[in-house]
């Protein structure tokens, strides 16, 4: 059975967050649209806490960072305007997780900042939290960065981790995983453009809307380094969470208006 009240695979680029959309309303317009739905769903399923899984979060090479601050507060500025948000962590919850991950094996670390409990103990939120939570309710959270130097294999048996400590809690959970996709789209963009690109979010739109996630394990690296994406990893742990047989998987939608594509999934 499914553990998890209700997930989604979400974007995070600063220009969805409506207060942050400047003056071309229709750029990401949408992903802005799919966000407010999986956002609406999110709130009927009426969770205690989120887990949400980020690749622009304080990493720790080679382990699994896991947040164990009181809060966490960070800002996304975008189009000569500004978005902040706070969020409350909720520490037993990631402190379960991480238990259940050293327990089985796997390379984990909590993090936490300034004190050990109390408004100094804060760490910062990043964009790829604080873009999909603008939809979602207003609950405790918990905040998860991979690390890109531990194999496609170790996200996969992190995902069962995790599963398996929000099968023994007894609280409601909701599951973000936080993915932006291949990066090289535009030869204006940081990475330049590489057709690598368009043929990497082409498959992932066909594994998620077949609901074979396992399958991005299989892209290979010369693959991955061209196209550029943040979301394999994200992807691979929510895989491992949320077996093939308990996913009802809908696509929401997939746009690449500027330099990175944006992918919006429900998983029921």
């Amino acid at each position: 059975m499914n553990p998890f009240v209700f997930s989604c695979i979400c974007p995070h680029g600063g220009e969805i967050i409506p207060e942050l959309q400047g003056t071309n309303m229709n750029r990401m317009a949408a992903t802005r649209e799919s966000l407010s739905r999986l956002g609406k769903e999110m709130e009927e399923a009426n969770p205690d806490a989120l887990i949400v899984l980020t690749p622009h979060g304080t990493r720790i090479n080679n382990q699994f960072s896991i947040s164990s601050s009181e809060r966490m507060v960070g800002t996304v500025d975008e189009n000569d305007a500004s978005f902040t948000m706070e969020k409350f962590v909720d520490r037993d919850l990631a402190q379960s997780i991480a238990k259940n991950a050293i327990e089985a094996g796997l390379p984990v670390g909590t993090i936490n900042y300034g004190t050990s409990s109390g408004s100094f103990s804060c760490l910062p939120l990043d964009w790829g939290a604080i873009v999909p939570l603008r939809f979602m309710p207003n609950v405790p959270i918990v905040v998860i960065t991979p690390s890109r130097d531990l194999s496609f294999e170790k996200h996969v048996e992190f995902g069962k981790a995790l599963r398996d400590t929000v099968q023994k809690s007894l609280r409601r959970i909701g599951f973000i995983a936080s993915c932006d996709w291949s990066h090289a789209h535009d030869e204006e963009g940081p990475y330049g453009f590489d057709p690598a690109a368009k043929k990497l979010d082409e498959e992932v739109v066909a594994l998620i809307k077949n609901n074979e996630l396992e399958k991005m394990a299989d892209f290979q690296a010369d693959f991955i380094e061209a196209a550029k994406p943040d979301g394999i990893w994200q992807t691979l742990i929510l895989a491992g969470a949320i077996l093939p047989e308990e996913r009802q998987v809908e696509f929401l939608s997939y746009e690449a208006p500027t330099y990175f594509g944006l992918i919006c999934a429900a998983i029921r």
